[in-house]
């Protein structure tokens, strides 16, 4: 009977771990056929004249630099709005907030905020930012979107980090005479560090690839100018390659492949610089 029951054990076990495997190979596989395709179709349009050219009626002319500048522009901006209000928010949670009703219905709303559909904060930037704070269809309008968005994971992981730093080194910077924002300030964010800036590059993964909102915010499909302030009109990628998808030309498809290898190009590039500052602070702490 034992003999049976672990024979079972082992089976089951290696079930697990193909089904495991499985999970991890699968999706792999996809992505790896996605993206190689992609790669055949636009590595041959990338030039540094489709990179530095604005969008034309005609394949062959057409370039991709408005959308490439408005997207840094905008994540750039939404990270700068929601990296210090979600790290601030993570600081009150956890070293402010007492568990009262208060703390308690933030922490729901957090949580309830992060499963929201990303086309109803577009339509909540559409509303507020465009209409009531009259910023209109701008790059400001655009990142205070995209900043709500994303707000949601960068409290989370701020407040995840904050957790691993223990409280024993709290309550020796509080017993050498330190002030409790002193302590945070000089002891817990310093330790924590590593952990937010994981969330900002999560965050900033998902803003860069975001179109529902913008669509909604009111971001431009066809442009032929760069946006020289916070208050223009702009376009980012994932706009400009959802446009040029949607035309019937073979070299519009082309140029949306092309466009699709920048933007990874880009996004893995902010990721990789922000991956090296993480692990830089945390060789240094």
């Amino acid at each position: 009977m034992n003999r049976q029951r672990r024979s079972l054990e082992k089976w089951a076990e290696k079930v697990v771990g193909w089904g495991a495997w499985l999970a991890v190979v699968i999706p792999l596989a996809i992505l790896a056929l996605l993206v190689g395709d992609v790669i055949v179709r636009g590595a041959g349009r990338l030039s540094w004249d489709f990179l530095s050219s604005f969008p034309s009626r005609h394949p062959a002319e057409a370039g991709i630099l408005p959308a490439i500048v408005g997207s840094l522009a905008v994540v750039g901006l939404t990270a700068a709005i929601a990296v210090p209000v979600g790290i601030a928010a993570a600081v009150y949670l956890e070293e402010y907030a007492e568990g009262g009703t208060v703390a308690n219905l933030i922490e729901v709303n957090i949580a309830n905020l992060a499963g929201v559909p990303s086309v109803i904060y577009g339509l909540l930037g559409l509303e507020v930012f465009v209409r009531l704070a009259a910023m209109g269809q701008s790059v400001l309008a655009g990142a205070c979107t995209l900043a709500l968005l994303v707000l949601p994971i960068v409290i989370m992981s701020a407040r995840e980090a904050i957790r691993t730093v223990p409280d024993e080194l709290r309550e020796a910077s509080l017993g050498l005479g330190a002030t409790r924002w002193q302590t945070i300030r000089g002891v817990v964010l310093p330790m924590a560090l590593p952990g937010m800036l994981t969330g900002a590059i999560l965050a900033i993964s998902r803003a860069i690839g975001e179109t529902a909102p913008l669509l909604v915010v009111g971001a431009l499909t066809y442009v032929t100018f760069l946006p020289q302030g916070v208050d223009s009109p702009f376009t980012v990628l994932p706009i400009q390659i959802f446009n040029w998808t949607s035309r019937p030309q073979e070299g519009f498809v082309v140029a949306a492949a092309a466009g699709i290898i920048v933007l990874l190009t880009i996004m893995l590039l902010l990721n990789g610089i922000a991956i090296y500052w993480r692990d830089r602070f945390e060789r240094e702490r």
